[in-house]
């Protein structure tokens, strides 16, 4: 069992509920990867701006932020990475002497996790959804320089987005006219316990070369299971889940994160 000391750095995880997160494995496993002297833990938090100031206060170095807290930090933030700024989200905290800094690394995992199947610049994609999570992704894929078309089954958040990403917007029941070479679910539709609803109809799923589902729960939801037999070539949701944390074990620690060591800790969780 790792002993802690006076200098054991701590990092940790806020949101509400937080019990069932598995970052805490993930980064605690990089941290003994290297030998570090550093701890992950969880914090429930319900007051956003206490918590900070208690991070401020304590001394901790870092922090993942998840539902419902990720654009609820922003106000309380010293300063911000232009591009969390220009998505409205924050999934990582950076505390270092009193100062907080908030960044997105939820794109770069996905784009990470496309980028080893498809060279995005210039690949269209539909991205399905119109929350926070497509909110990330979809100005992430941008940044990639590919072109993105938002479908979302609520038009006024999706035509929202849309707008400010400068892209088009198509209803969701349309999605079959559509025309891309990559699929990407931003939704939760498919999530246990409903693992057999899938946010598109099967018969589209042909006309793409690549799907992508940031579900984890199940890992091969009906979604990557049909497009499998579509023949399509396909992105369960642990790539995007390993790579945004490795993107914020960079941030936190400077280092090269132990890619193959915290990606075996996630198999590990998921085989039990």
């Amino acid at each position: 069992m790792k002993t802690f000391d006076g200098n054991t750095e701590v990092y940790g995880i806020m949101g509400w509920p937080v019990s069932h997160s598995l970052s805490p494995a993930l980064h605690n496993r990089a941290f003994a990867e290297l030998g570090l002297n550093k701890v992950y833990v969880p914090f429930p938090v319900e007051d956003v701006e206490a918590a900070l100031q208690g991070f401020r206060a304590t001394g901790v170095h870092g922090v993942s932020v998840t539902i419902p807290h990720k654009q609820a930090v922003i106000p309380f933030l010293d300063t911000i990475d232009p591009v969390a700024a220009r998505i409205g989200a924050v999934n990582t905290l950076l505390v270092k002497d009193g100062r907080i800094s908030g960044h997105n690394t939820d794109w770069q995992g996905a784009n990470q996790a496309l980028s080893e199947v498809v060279d995005l610049a210039g690949t269209e994609v539909v991205l399905l959804g119109a929350g926070g999570s497509a909110r990330a992704l979809g100005f992430g894929l941008l940044e990639a320089g590919a072109k993105v078309i938002v479908a979302s089954r609520t038009p006024a958040r999706g035509q929202a987005l849309a707008a400010d990403m400068n892209c088009e917007w198509q209803p969701l029941a349309e999605v079959g006219k559509l025309a891309a070479e990559v699929l990407v679910n931003a939704t939760s539709v498919g999530m246990a316990p409903a693992i057999d609803a899938m946010p598109v109809p099967n018969a589209i799923l042909s006309g793409y070369r690549v799907v992508m589902d940031i579900v984890y729960s199940p890992l091969e939801t009906k979604l990557l299971k049909e497009a499998a037999g579509a023949g399509c070539q396909v992105i369960d949701g642990l790539a995007m889940l390993l790579y945004q944390g490795a993107a914020q074990f960079k941030i936190w620690t400077g280092l090269k994160p132990p890619l193959e060591a915290m990606r075996q800790e996630l198999d590990r969780r998921f085989k039990k």
